[in-house]
């Protein structure tokens, strides 16, 4: 990977230029991944795919906090680049992690199960670091990318804390932490119950999905 000095950043603009391309390529390449699901008839492991790149405010508060060298910038901050993979069940997340380890434009650096190994806050999710590499008109580029992956339950009660923790930079108050841990359970649990009945919950929503294709060409049809 390049070394950059953060205070040698004068353009943020075109530092931040490979990974918003990134970030792009593979949100269409996931999505791509779900299109050959659907298309061959077989339950999608991802549901939808959300990605961003951090300020240049959001990346040096990042520092100051962690107490992150300036020497160790690129690799101390390792979402400056982020995506997220959101799935309908548990099972999903592993089998989304499955295909990211068949992938062969890409390295894995680091994985990280906070799913069968949740952090204290109640946090769950399965978190990867790739290096990714950006055709850029200078060259390759390597850059470090995090993805997220979670299950719709985990993503609202996560975005929830997120905006806690911004309000009480990460002192709660006990009872506000006692309930976060309780919802974190609670959203758990929602996810255990719904893995259950997976295979109910897949086949109907193909048999919606069949009937809806049928209605639409019904419509095209007594339209034209």
């Amino acid at each position: 990977m390049e070394k950059t000095n953060q205070t040698l950043v004068e353009n943020w603009d075109a530092f931040l230029a490979p990974y918003y391309q990134a970030v792009e390529e593979l949100k269409i390449k996931l999505k791509g991944i779900r299109k050959q699901y659907r298309q061959e008839g077989r339950h999608a492991p991802i549901e939808f795919i959300t990605g961003r790149v951090k300020t240049p405010e959001s990346i040096l508060e990042k520092m100051e906090v962690r107490n992150i060298p300036e020497e160790e910038f690129l690799e101390g901050v390792q979402d400056v680049a982020g995506l997220r993979v959101m799935c309908q069940f548990v099972e999903d997340i592993y089998e989304v992690v499955r295909l990211l380890h068949q992938r062969k434009d890409f390295n894995i650096l680091i994985e990280r199960d906070y799913i069968h190994n949740k952090k204290k806050s109640g946090y769950r999710s399965y978190h990867v670091v790739i290096e990714y590499p950006v055709q850029r008109i200078e060259g390759e580029q390597k850059i470090l990318v995090e993805i997220q992956i979670r299950t719709l339950a985990m993503n609202f009660w996560a975005t929830i804390e997120h905006s806690l923790n911004y309000k009480y930079k990460g002192e709660y108050p006990e009872e506000i932490h006692e309930r976060l841990e309780r919802a974190a359970e609670a959203a758990f649990l929602l996810d255990e119950e719904m893995s259950q009945i997976r295979e109910e919950i897949q086949e109907a929503q193909f048999m919606f999905s069949k009937n809806k294709v049928f209605l639409n060409s019904r419509t095209y049809e007594d339209r034209y």
